[in-house]
């Protein structure tokens, strides 16, 4: 007990050490960061009249120290809630981004089917898709709707077969999709394509966009199944559905408070 009490002292500066560290860390470049010297200064001028003994000192600064803490609270007001707003922002932040990426894709998408340009887009969600990709084209690209609108236009040499997409990066274009067998979600007039998009929900949890080049429609296939003709509306409410089940997704990632300082 009397080794881990010598050891106590040099916890208790570390510990104070890493706090000023981030006080500093956040406060440096602000306009607040005179007022932040100010109330190191008085902290150390506080502990400097303890540890001398000098009472009549420590009695004035005690008192002031108990006003002061509600002071603080009031003077540091803005940057309080702008700590705040960055927790709320950092825990908002991938849906923001979803929600931005999925604007831009139903863009995409639907300027498609509007010109009637066949094609067929792969986002992969928790399968890993790398086995597909490697067999196509592979682009490592980032996402951009007038990317995608021209992988697929005619007199490209991409817009056969699949394009598939992880997170918001294109990977891979002309990837070719194993075609299911009959099923009773198929009707007469979806063709091949609606057939990859089936066959390849029915071994991955991957979620496959199918434009007709003939009817000019749009249809989702997941987890074996497929949703035909569907609208922006309903076309929107299926990826949220995969992808912000409970419309308040937070990455399953450790926080990692020197970013959130630093941002």
């Amino acid at each position: 007990m009397r080794f881990f009490d010598s050891f106590v002292p040099f916890f208790e500066i570390l510990v104070i050490g890493f706090i000023l560290y981030l006080l500093l860390s956040f406060f440096w470049k602000t306009r607040s960061m005179d007022r932040m010297i100010g109330a190191l200064a008085f902290l150390a001028v506080f502990g400097i009249t303890s540890y001398l003994n000098l009472p009549v000192l420590y009695t004035i600064m005690k008192h002031v120290a108990n006003v002061a803490a509600i002071a603080l609270i009031v003077v540091f007001q803005p940057e309080l809630r702008v700590a705040l707003a960055k927790l709320s922002f950092k825990g908002n932040q991938y849906k923001i981004a979803t929600d931005k990426f999925l604007d831009q894709l139903t863009s995409a998408v639907f300027r498609l089917a509007d010109k009637r340009r066949g094609a067929l887009i792969v986002l992969e969600h928790k399968h890993n898709l790398d086995e597909f990709a490697k067999k196509g084209v592979l682009l490592n690209a980032d996402f951009s709707p007038e990317l995608l609108e021209t992988i697929f236009a005619y007199a490209t040499p991409l817009h056969d077969g699949a394009v598939l997409i992880r997170n918001k990066t294109i990977l891979a274009a002309t990837v070719i999709l194993p075609l299911a067998e009959s099923s009773p979600h198929l009707s007469k007039d979806m063709g091949t394509r609606h057939l990859a998009a089936l066959g390849f929900s029915q071994i991955t949890d991957a979620f496959v966009i199918v434009i007709s080049e003939q009817h000019g429609t749009i249809a989702v296939s997941y987890l074996g199944t497929i949703s035909p003709k569907l609208t922006v509306s309903k076309f929107q409410a299926l990826f949220r559905t995969v992808f912000l089940p409970h419309e308040e997704i937070i990455p399953k990632k450790k926080f990692n408070f020197w970013e959130w300082v630093k941002a």
